[in-house]
């Protein structure tokens, strides 16, 4: 999905979050993708007939009107969408002496795979909620002989699993055999500490059924060393293997930015390029690049927006109404998160900046 559908489900999941029903009266529906719309209805139907032998008088009404409502909506499609749909139904009213059903429907940006009707206190929102879920994955590994990082990019968070050392001793200077001994050793100890690492890539990355790859780091031969104990299951998922110097948590973002080639198509690259491009036409062309909130809807009233840049952080109706603003003016509207260290520096400078099609000022 992308980000403007991101936002559109965020939005409706919110909006009906807070909706409460004061018994079990409000209707979720979800219709499969290719199932057959008027099976549904009928389905519904039929639940009305049901809903006559609730005891209580105001419940009753409620649920019956409110299938009443869903039953009206679905009808008005001539076949299932593609994705399927989400349909809610029920009492939206916030004041114990009145009655305000509402239909509230969703086409999701991604398909729906089962056949749900559930009549609660509060809408059943868990299915839509889950699509908000990055789902992809890449395993993340950085170690030299001294220590090792683990870690997982999950969208356009990078987040430590696991940190290890070693204990394996610097350099021996003594000749002889003491030396020759000495090295066996600490290779020894070297190896040892390889496979504890392998073991926990294992407990780790086997079985996580959305891992895309996994990218591996560090300085030297030291990383080519460690995959000779990998799994043979996760060494077939190395997708790259990257010289860096840090293997500590700076080492699984240095990581990603030198795998950018492998992740340009993930979220966090394209944030990260984002947020880098307005960075640097602010240092090289800083007429042309502007940041605040105040200062970002002037230029989009002027219509010199090429690509706007919003951090999630913004407040709801602000998002929404830059959003809209710079789209209407043909702006490459982006949506920034505040995951990445960029998307940080853009909430710092004001939330929403943007790069000019020309310059001002």
């Amino acid at each position: 999905m992308d980000t403007k559908q991101k936002l559109q489900l965020k939005k409706f999941v919110r909006q009906l979050s807070i909706v409460r029903g004061r018994h079990t009266e409000l209707v979720s529906v979800y219709v499969p993708a290719g199932y057959d719309i008027i099976k549904i209805i009928q389905h519904l139907q039929q639940e009305q007939g049901t809903a006559v032998n609730i005891k209580d008088a105001k419940t009753r009404n409620n649920v019956i009107d409110s299938l009443s409502r869903a039953i009206q909506h679905l009808k008005t499609f001539k076949k299932t969408p593609a994705n399927g749909l989400a349909v809610f139904s029920g009492n939206v009213s916030t004041q114990e002496n009145k009655t305000d059903i509402q239909v509230f429907s969703i086409e999701p940006p991604s398909p729906i795979n089962i056949k749900v009707y559930r009549c609660d206190q509060t809408f059943k929102l868990d299915i839509l909620e889950a699509m908000l879920e990055h789902k992809e994955s890449y395993g993340l590994v950085v170690i030299d002989r001294k220590e090792a990082t683990i870690g997982i990019l999950k969208g356009p968070s990078i987040i430590v699993l696991h940190e290890m050392t070693s204990g394996v001793p610097g350099k021996f200077k003594a000749g002889g055999q003491s030396a020759a001994r000495f090295h066996r050793l600490i290779e020894g100890m070297a190896i040892e500490f390889y496979k504890r690492v392998a073991d926990i890539c294992n407990k780790q990355f086997l079985g996580l059924k959305d891992l895309k790859g996994i990218i591996i780091g560090g300085p030297g031969p030291t990383k080519e060393s460690f995959m000779e104990y990998m799994n043979n299951e996760l060494k077939r998922k190395v997708v790259a293997v990257q010289d860096i110097t840090y293997t500590s948590e700076k080492g699984l973002h240095d990581l990603v930015d030198k795998s950018k080639d492998i992740l340009a198509k993930e979220q966090i690259s394209e944030e990260k390029a984002a947020v880098e491009k307005f960075l640097t036409t602010l240092a090289k062309e800083p007429k042309r690049a502007v940041y605040g909130i105040d200062e970002v809807r002037e230029a989009i009233k002027l219509g010199a927006v090429d690509m706007l840049l919003l951090s999630e952080s913004l407040e709801e109706y602000e998002l929404e109404g830059l959003q809209d603003e710079g789209e209407a003016v043909g702006a490459d509207v982006r949506i920034i998160s505040v995951d990445t260290m960029e998307g940080q520096q853009l909430r710092d400078l004001g939330k929403a900046a943007a790069i000019l099609r020309y310059p001002m000022g």
